[in-house]
């Protein structure tokens, strides 16, 4: 796990092993103090690791490896919903778990595993609506589903999104949600067209709004075959109103070199002529 600047420097390394995706949420509390907890999976160990990183300090720290048994965690996500924080994986045959994370007594991780879920094929990339409880998932050769998170709701999906080669080409991969003023809105990874898809969604409303491309700049190349993605939304380092990070498959000019992106929310906001985009 590698902890960057915004100037992309490393600020920190943990050689925890192949990770595949992290995800992390604010004011989780370990011995009466407030810690983002960070998580990733590890399906190659069978499990999830965890970590905490002070708000104060902005330091990270090592906290637990949570073993899965024999469920290998592909795609990941965190969630924190209703009081309770949840870790959210998915593996490779379809199956998708649901733990509640708490810190117990002596302030190491505890699980309760509270829901299991099933898609056709293999998923990967997930997000939670933290005030909606909706968990969006993405199964990667079909489309984008929906379920919430509440307890007695229904374990049949709803979709969102299908792959149907116009707006979305298989792979779908990453999935964030972007929270800006009053909107809100569900970005999805179309990896095998270099393409991002927004929806908008208010409650249990969706509405597709577009698509779009990161190309070439002056000095920093496009992206492609993104796999994750993240969205911040307010004042983040250089960006005034968010920004969002991309995966990119080939950073040029270095052969086989990968690395992420930043953009600026507001070029995005412009390119799909959103609310509040300037003219």
């Amino acid at each position: 796990l590698y902890v960057h600047n915004m100037d992309g420097t490393v600020k920190q390394f943990f050689p925890s092993g192949a990770l595949n995706n992290v995800d992390l949420r604010s004011g989780f509390k370990v011995g009466g103090k407030d810690y983002v907890l960070v998580g990733a999976s590890a399906d190659e160990k069978l499990g999830l690791y965890t970590y905490l990183l002070d708000p104060v300090t902005l330091e990270t720290k090592e906290w637990g490896f949570i073993t899965t048994g024999d469920y290998e965690p592909y795609g990941f996500c965190v969630g924190n919903y209703n009081g309770q924080f949840q870790l959210i994986a998915d593996a490779k045959s379809g199956e998708v778990r649901i733990w509640t994370v708490t810190a117990d007594a002596n302030g190491a991780p505890a699980v309760k595993l509270e829901r299991t879920l099933k898609v056709g094929s293999q998923p990967e990339g997930c997000v939670v609506d933290d005030a909606t409880g909706n968990l969006y998932l993405g199964e990667e050769d079909v489309g984008i589903w929906r379920w919430n998170l509440a307890p007695g709701s229904s374990d049949t999906p709803e979709s969102i999104a299908k792959v149907d080669r116009k707006r979305i080409t298989d792979d779908v991969e990453g999935l964030t949600i972007m929270r800006d003023g009053a909107h809100k809105y569900l970005i999805a990874s179309s990896q095998g067209d270099d393409t991002y898809n927004v929806f908008r969604i208010e409650g249990a409303a969706h509405t597709y709004v577009g698509r779009f491309a990161i190309v070439d700049g002056d000095k920093i190349d496009g992206v492609t075959a993104t796999d994750g993605l993240d969205a911040w939304s307010g004042p983040i380092g250089q960006f005034p109103e968010g920004a969002m990070a991309f995966h990119d498959d080939q950073d040029k000019p270095d052969p086989g070199q990968q690395n992420y992106k930043m953009v600026d929310w507001r070029d995005i906001r412009k390119a799909l002529n959103l609310p509040g985009a300037a003219q």
